[in-house]
């Protein structure tokens, strides 16, 4: 239930909140009655308005049920609460990746940020055929960075588990994700949805499959019970707001101390479906240099990633675990040495496991992405979506199968073709 004093603002209360909010009226500037508001939330949860006078910022209020459902749905208002944690925590350790934080009001739901501009959504810049030069590099680093030094390769046991404490109740966004990603697509669900009939046969086939449907589990298992470290929880290029120069993480209310591969699988499935959503509007099958370029993003995704958090692991091993001090031999330091590469390729088969579950239920759950939305021809839809789901199959089931991100990506290309589908 809302809170007492809690209440949705529309255009006209947006406009007096700010107006009596003396950091918002500092930087908006002009008379109250001159400002530009406009609302432009277009995800699934929440409202957000745009505030422009000299300055500008952005008003994000949690409403209390989902935005795409309707009240039938309920959700917790406090998901603002976890949000603004998260973008404190994450600025803390990634400087300048995120939105600035000017107020959070815990009764309302609703925090004041930072207005990006002239940034766009990564995901419309994609669809677009647009060319980011430093997105998925900064991705990484912002991965890097939160991911490291959230986990107890740096943190203390204590401060480790005040995380842990701080987000364990964030119970409902969670749920969300146990449920849409990990079970509904498996099964007969209500809220279900993919583009029929053409994937009927597909989905009909993904329920009766039960290797499949036990990779799934597991991989529910390991987002359930591994807290590694403070992920974004919803990190794809829905999420993060790019210029040619600058790129920033954005809204992190489903935030948990959770696995690390999670966060690294979900942005490594958002880039694939943005391939195989241009790939499988090719009419031939020939040559893409654009799709070339977002597998390319994709290796760079993880091999950037995966060399700042070692780099991160090397020169500050200030955690409880591998602590300082128990690896100071050659050999002991060796052995550190070969134990960090297999937990990164350990970490790499479980991102491409999450990566399978995220890319299938974008196509046959509830939440279904714009790249693939967007196309209007349903049979030409249809086709980008069986290679994607085909190839998300084979990331859950056969993840060991792929000794590095060139071997995903040249899989990922192989699956586009033409005579696959």
């Amino acid at each position: 239930m809302p809170s007492a004093g809690y209440a949705p603002l529309d255009i006209n209360g947006i406009r007096s909140y700010l107006n009596a909010l003396p950091v918002a009226r500092d930087r908006l500037g002009q008379e109250a009655s001159a400002w530009r508001i406009r609302e432009v939330g277009d995800g699934n949860l929440n409202l957000v308005f745009i505030v422009e006078g000299k300055g500008a910022v952005v008003v994000k209020q949690a409403l209390p049920y989902v935005r795409l459902v309707g009240e039938s749905w309920p959700l917790p208002l406090k998901r603002s609460f976890f949000e603004s944690n998260a973008l404190f925590i994450q600025e803390r350790y990634a400087p300048g990746l995120t939105p600035q934080i000017y107020h959070f009001d815990d009764r309302m739901a609703l925090i004041v940020m930072e207005y990006l501009s002239p940034h766009i959504i990564l995901r419309k810049g994609l669809m677009q055929r647009k060319i980011y030069p430093k997105a998925a590099t900064t991705i990484a680093q912002f991965m890097a960075l939160t991911l490291y030094n959230t986990s107890m390769l740096a943190s203390s046991a204590e401060a480790h588990k005040a995380r842990i404490e701080l987000f364990a109740s964030n119970t409902a966004l969670c749920k969300i994700t146990e449920d849409l990603v990990f079970t509904d697509p498996y099964r007969e669900a209500a809220l279900n949805r993919w583009t029929s009939p053409q994937l009927d046969g597909i989905k009909a086939e993904f329920e009766r499959d039960n290797p499949l449907k036990l990779a799934a589990q597991e991989k529910k298992w390991q987002f359930v019970t591994e807290a590694q470290a403070l992920i974004h929880g919803d990190l794809h290029t829905g999420s993060v707001m790019v210029t040619d120069s600058d790129t920033r993480v954005i809204d992190p209310e489903f935030a948990f101390v959770g696995p690390i591969a999670f966060d690294v699988g979900a942005i490594i499935a958002n880039y694939l479906l943005s391939f195989f959503s241009h790939r499988g509007q090719s009419q031939d099958g020939g040559p893409d240099s654009y799709c070339d370029w977002l597998l390319g993003q994709t290796e760079m995704l993880w091999t950037v990633f995966e060399a700042q958090f070692l780099k991160l692991w090397e020169q500050q091993p200030s955690g409880e675990v591998f602590a300082q001090g128990l690896f100071e031999t050659p050999e002991s330091t060796a052995a550190l040495a070969a134990h960090r590469h297999v937990f990164m390729q350990k970490l790499f088969r479980d991102a491409l496991g999450f990566a399978g579950c995220k890319m299938i239920r974008r196509i046959l759950g509830l939440a279904h992405v714009q790249d693939m939305e967007s196309i209007k021809d349903p049979d030409v839809r249809a086709r980008a979506e069986t290679m994607a789901l085909i190839f998300a199959r084979q990331l859950l089931l056969q993840a060991h199968g792929f000794s590095g991100i060139a071997d995903v990506t040249a899989a990922a290309q192989e699956h586009a073709s033409p005579a696959k589908v």
